[in-house]
């Protein structure tokens, strides 16, 4: 079971990847970091990123179940809710995407990783794929 900077050296191998990093998003801290940073600045780009998933993350309207929640009326849902509620998060834009895994754990984790991969070179479907498995894989302690 392989520890953060493993984690992070695996991420890097997949096609097209620019840098990755492991983020705690209550905080904004990055906990490692390998490669580039968009921006240039590894604990900036952290920062930016963990609001981005604290949003995603305490919305309802994004939980498993949320329809069948909202069509019921249902404030129990919320309680049953698996911790994190989103699984992933894709941003893209004209040169590059910006895949943030969330990091399920036996706690109350609140991180996720984050890949910066080149849209010429790198291959979503395949990164969404491999990252989930780093996430699933990855030991934290």
């Amino acid at each position: 079971m392989p520890g953060i900077d493993e984690c992070l050296l695996e991420a890097m191998r997949l096609p097209g990847a620019l840098g990755a990093s492991l983020v705690d998003w209550t905080s904004g801290l990055a906990l490692g970091t390998v490669g580039d940073a968009p921006g240039g600045d590894h604990e900036a780009s952290a920062a930016e990123a963990a609001e981005l998933a604290r949003l995603a993350a305490e919305q309802r309207a994004f939980a498993p179940g949320a329809a069948a929640a909202a069509e019921a009326g249902d404030a129990a849902g919320e309680a049953a809710r698996p911790d994190p509620p989103v699984e992933d998060l894709i941003i893209s834009n004209h040169d590059s995407y910006h895949l943030l895994r969330f990091v399920p754990t036996s706690f109350d984790s609140s991180v996720f990783l984050h890949l910066w991969l080149a849209r010429a070179d790198g291959n979503l479907a395949l990164a969404r794929i491999r990252l989930g498995e780093m996430a699933g894989r990855l030991v934290l302690g």
